[in-house]
């Protein structure tokens, strides 16, 4: 709730754990030089029984195409959570699946686990994400930002 009070995104624990991962200070990450934090859609949807309610597809069908075409500069793209891995990977089966294949996507992009606080399970059931796709994350990202 702190992020739709704020209008800031990751703004929470699941933000904190995110630039954990990425491996960059909260001013890098809202930095808009440096990263552009684009949700699947422009509005909270609400809680459901096991978190967020998903953004409505109609979201990302008007805007997505057209709001990445004005980015000159795209040099690696994170996809975050289920709803835009399911956009933007056509083989896209599931969430563990994707993180699982992170290899076969770098350099150009990395899926990732959403990293709520509720995925401590999915975490915890998949050690090789924190000792390997991390640290591959953390490198890719320092390569794209330097010395920033």
């Amino acid at each position: 709730m702190t992020v739709h009070k704020t209008g800031k995104p990751f703004n929470d624990a699941s933000g904190k754990r995110l630039r954990d991962w990425l491996g960059v200070t909260e001013t890098q990450f809202y930095d808009p030089a440096l990263f552009a934090i684009v949700p699947m859609a422009f509005c909270y949807p609400g809680k459901g029984k096991s978190g967020d309610l998903p953004p409505p597809k109609i979201c990302a069908q008007t805007w997505r195409a057209p709001l990445l075409e004005v980015f000159e500069q795209i040099e690696f793209t994170v996809l975050i959570g289920q709803y835009a891995q399911g956009y933007h990977l056509t083989d896209f089966v599931n969430v563990s699946q994707a993180v699982a294949g992170w290899q076969s996507s770098l350099p150009k992009l990395i899926a990732l686990p959403h990293p709520s606080p509720r995925n401590q399970l999915w975490l915890r059931k998949r050690p090789w994400f924190e000792a390997d796709v991390i640290p591959a994350l953390r490198g890719r990202i320092q390569e794209v930002l330097g010395d920033f």
